[in-house]
C-alpha cells in the first residue's frame, strides 16, 4: 500500500514510477518500484554489495539469493515494500520494509544502502523518510493492534547510516554483536550423555524447524515465523543438510545448529567462511553443555567442507549467556551493530532491553 506523498507517476506494465517529495536535485535522479525480473535484481544486490564494502559488512548478496529471500514471503512483496533509485537508468540506491510479529510489537524493519560514490547527497535522507511514510501508512492498516514500530539495524561502522537514523529520531534499543573465529584447530565436545547427533532427512524438516522455533522464543523480540519462512528455509539453493547439526534426546529435539556455506557471497568476497546460524537449545536440556557440543561440532563440518573462517551474530544481552560461552571457544567480537525503534502509532517509548 503507498503512501500518497510517494505516488505513482507513470505505470506501465513493466514499471512503477514514484515521487518522493524529499529527493534531492539531482540531474537524472528518478525512483520506482522494482520490476521483479535478473536484471532489477542483480542492480539491487550490487548496489548492497557496493554499500556495504564500503562499510565493510560482511553480507554480499547476488541478485539469485535476494529473490529467493524475497519472493514468497508473507511479510514483504517487492511490488509494495521495495524501493529503488536510479540515476540515468542507473540503480544507486534502494530502501525496503520488512513487517515482522516480534512478541508484543509489530516491527516494520527498514533497510536502505547507496552507494559510496553517491553518497551525502540527500538519498539516503530522502530514503528513509519514505520508509517511515510506508511503514506508518502500513500500520495505520494493520488488522493487528499490537504497538507498532519502525526498526533499524545499523552496524557500528555505518557512520552516515546512524546520523540519518539519529536525526529521524530513532532510539537505540539493544546491541548485537558478529563474532569470528579461525577453523585451523577445532576441537569436538562429545555431547551430553543421552543424546545423540542424527542426520536431517526432509521428513524431519518440520520437527526441527518447530523446535528451533520454541527455543528462540526466550530470546529478545524474537520473531513470530509464519509458513512462508518455513517453506524458504529448506528451500534456498545454498542449504546443505550435511552442515546442520541436531540433537535428539529420543524423539525429541533438543538442541540446532543451522550450518551454512553463501558460496555466491565467498566467491564475491575471496574468503570460505561459514556461518553458524539459529544456535539454539530448548528449556529442558541447557546447562549441560549441549550448545558447546553442537557448536564445535559444527564448526568440524565448516572445516571439513574448507571453510577458514565461522561466523556467527549473537544478542549482546542474550539472557542465556551466549556471548560469554562463544568467547569461551575462541570467538572474538568483530563488529557490533545496535537495533533502532520509532513509534509509529502513539506509543510513549520503544521497547528497550
Amino acid at each position: 500500500m503507498r503512501s500518497v506523498t510517494d505516488r505513482p507517476t507513470t505505470t506501465t506494465a513493466a514499471t512503477t514510477w514514484l515521487e518522493l517529495p524529499d529527493a534531492p536535485s539531482i540531474p537524472g535522479l528518478r525512483f520506482r518500484r522494482s520490476r521483479r525480473d535478473d536484471e532489477d535484481y542483480e542492480a539491487t544486490a550490487a548496489v548492497i554489495r557496493a554499500a556495504n564494502g564500503a562499510d565493510d559488512i560482511p553480507y554480499a548478496p547476488s541478485g539469485a539469493l535476494l529473490r529467493e529471500e524475497w519472493e514468497g514471503q508473507l511479510s514483504f512483496d517487492p511490488d509494495r515494500d521495495l524501493i529503488l533509485a536510479e540515476i540515468d537508468g542507473r540503480q544507486v540506491a534502494n530502501a525496503a520494509i520488512d513487517r515482522v510479529a516480534r512478541g508484543e510489537t509489530i516491527v516494520y524493519e527498514l533497510f536502505g544502502h547507496v552507494v559510496p560514490e553517491w553518497r551525502r547527497r540527500g538519498l539516503g535522507r530522502a530514503l528513509l523518510a519514505a520508509n517511515v511514510r510506508g511503514a506508518r501508512q502500513r500500520a495505520e492498516s494493520d488488522a493487528d493492534r499490537r504497538p507498532a514500530f519502525a526498526g533499524v539495524f545499523i552496524q557500528a561502522s555505518e557512520v552516515g547510516h546512524q546520523r540519518l537514523v539519529d536525526d529521524a529520531g530513532f532510539a537505540t534499543v539493544r546491541w548485537f554483536f558478529e563474532m569470528a573465529r579461525d577453523l585451523a584447530e577445532v576441537e569436538v565436545v562429545p555431547l551430553p550423555d543421552g543424546l545423540e547427533i542424527r542426520p536431517v532427512t526432509p521428513d524431519l524438516h518440520r520437527t526441527i524447524w518447530e523446535a528451533d522455533q520454541e527455543a528462540f522464543r526466550d530470546h529478545w523480540q524474537a520473531r513470530e515465523p509464519d509458513e512462508s519462512d518455513f517453506a524458504a528455509l529448506f528451500a534456498r539453493s545454498d542449504y546443505d543438510p550435511s552442515l546442520w547439526v541436531v540433537a535428539w534426546d529420543g524423539d525429541q529435539v533438543a538442541g540446532v545448529v543451522q550450518g551454512w556455506i553463501w558460496k555466491d557471497e565467498n566467491a564475491t568476497l575471496g574468503i570460505q567462511r561459514g556461518w553458524l546460524e539459529h544456535i539454539s537449545v530448548r528449556r529442558p536440556w541447557r546447562r549441560r553443555g549441549l550448545a558447546t557440543a553442537l557448536t564445535t561440532e559444527a564448526m568440524h563440518r565448516m572445516r571439513t567442507a574448507g571453510m577458514t573462517e565461522a561466523m556467527l551474530g549473537v544478542d549482546a544481552d542474550n539472557p542465556t549467556g551466549a556471548l560469554g560461552l562463544y568467547e569461551s571457544m575462541g570467538f572474538a567480537v568483530k563488529s557490533r551493530a545496535r537495533a533502532g525503534r520509532l513509534p509509529l502509532d502513539g506509543t510513549d517509548s520503544p521497547p528497550v532491553g
